[in-house]
């Protein structure tokens, strides 16, 4: 079924049994990555029969890492639509404008996406609770996979983390505990308790499957635009695991002969009151320094510190793309603007992709005429509270 073969240190290099429970490397403490036999694949796989198979991302199930179909544990994760932002285009004066919309998802977020892989493997290899700590939505999403899978679930959040993800992991079984803080609070408090409980914890880039559900991003936009990739994808940035995943996903298409070797221009963008990939792309620098007092009403982009911020700065400056910064009132602007000109109602993270394209628009960083694709990572139904009836 999978052609997974071995886990590799995005670091350092070390390689590791993908046969058993695995998290970071031993050695550096780095995210590992799945690879697959593509040498294998070239002749096993052909990307027209992929028309029959389910509209799900399991589609891809060759190169995911779940080796028994039986351990798949999914809610219908992917093949979200792409959908052509023509009145919003017009709006910008681009004529190639298309919008992601990853809140058609299981929980309404991208993050089912990941959770459905990293759940399905984890119960393939034998465990039986996990955790994680999570500003929101992926302790939504991970409850909801858990409850799926019938393993026992614990999450860390912040208190002020959004009143509709904490009920919806309570209302999927999961343990909450809240935590005063940031997400990088919770994660300290719930490293030590997992230790002690022998939890597995999934957390962003702490266990290699996650990003493997994340990298289907970029194979769907592949496949939706005839396999020709776009010349812009504008991404949200918080843990980065979309970005480094899609830009896995995109090797791994070449490799296999799916695409050839043009790549989107990838950008990053940021909350202003927490860019610490902003501040370190725009600095030269290979690691973000952790960002003082974050804060911003997008609680997806408000990680202080990323694990892996070295492999988003380098897929950043590898595809020649860029990192922006918009404020808050700017995310609330584009929140409405999406919905009214093109009916998709973004979370703030997605808002902040179109908040960002209009900053690089101005700054003539695009062009008119460049296939642009702005990623919504959420539902704004879970975010109606920020907008009120002004």
């Amino acid at each position: 079924m999978t052609l997974l073969t071995h886990l590799e240190c995005s670091r350092c290099g070390e390689l590791l049994d993908a046969g058993r429970v695995q998290t970071v490397c031993p050695r550096c403490g780095k995210p590992l990555l799945a690879r697959y036999d593509l040498e294998r694949a070239v002749d096993l796989l052909d990307r027209g029969r992929l028309r029959g198979r389910d509209a799900t991302l399991w589609r891809y199930l060759e190169l995911l890492p779940v080796r028994d179909r039986r351990h798949i544990v999914s809610l219908g994760e992917g093949w979200t639509p792409l959908l052509r932002a023509r009145r919003l285009g017009e709006e910008l004066g681009l004529r190639a404008l298309w919008i992601k919309d990853e809140g058609l998802n299981p929980t309404g977020t991208f993050k089912a996406r990941g959770l459905s892989v990293a759940v399905s493997r984890a119960l393939e290899l034998g465990v039986r609770r996990v955790a994680m700590p999570s500003a929101g939505n992926a302790a939504a999403a991970l409850a909801a996979y858990g409850a799926k899978a019938g393993l026992e679930v614990h999450v860390y959040m912040p208190r002020d983390a959004p009143e509709v993800n904490i009920v919806e992991a309570e209302a999927y079984g999961a343990e909450v505990t809240l935590v005063e803080g940031l997400i990088t609070d919770a994660a300290r408090l719930l490293e030590g308790r997992a230790r002690e409980a022998s939890w597995m914890v999934v957390s962003t880039l702490k266990e290699p499957y996650r990003l493997e559900g994340k990298k289907t991003m970029g194979y769907e936009l592949a496949e939706q635009m005839d396999w020709r990739l776009p010349d812009v994808v504008i991404y949200p940035t918080g843990g980065g695991t979309g970005l480094i995943g899609m830009w896995k996903g995109f090797q791994e298409l070449q490799a296999l002969g799916w695409i050839d070797g043009r790549r989107p221009r990838m950008v990053s963008v940021q909350a202003a009151g927490c860019a610490p990939i902003v501040k370190a792309f725009r600095e030269g620098r290979g690691e973000a320094e952790p960002w003082p007092r974050a804060q911003t009403i997008a609680s997806g982009l408000r990680v202080p510190k990323a694990l892996g911020d070295f492999l988003i700065l380098g897929v950043l400056r590898e595809s020649q793309g860029t990192a922006v910064a918009v404020g808050d009132d700017e995310i609330l602007s584009a929140m409405r603007l999406m919905a009214r000109l093109e009916g998709v109602f973004p979370c703030p993270e997605g808002a902040a992709t179109l908040a960002g394209l209009r900053r690089l628009v101005d700054e003539g960083w695009v062009d008119a005429d460049e296939r642009i694709v702005l990623f919504n990572t959420g539902t704004g139904l879970k975010y109606t509270h920020l907008l009120g009836w002004a």
